[in-house]
């Protein structure tokens, strides 16, 4: 069973794969061009300490997101 979840809550060492991104403007178009679009894996490396960013593995890329920026980014996760 899949289950949806944000990116900000993924963790770290788990992946998922991306069913929407739900930004405003400017960011869902930066989020999309980071490669963030429907169907793309997403497994999260490393979580901060803080909880204020997370690095991802995203198409063979590495990117460090904000809470704030990763939080509309939906995925769909086996349970």
């Amino acid at each position: 069973m899949e289950a949806l979840l944000r990116l900000n809550a993924l963790p770290a060492g788990q992946s998922g794969t991306v069913a929407a991104v739900d930004g405003q403007g400017a960011l869902e178009r930066r989020l999309q061009e980071l490669g963030l679009t429907r169907g793309a894996l997403v497994r999260c490396l490393d979580r901060r300490k803080s909880g204020r960013a997370g690095c991802y593995d995203v198409r063979g890329t590495v990117l460090a997101l904000r809470r704030s920026d990763s939080r509309g980014v939906w995925l769909e996760c086996k349970s």
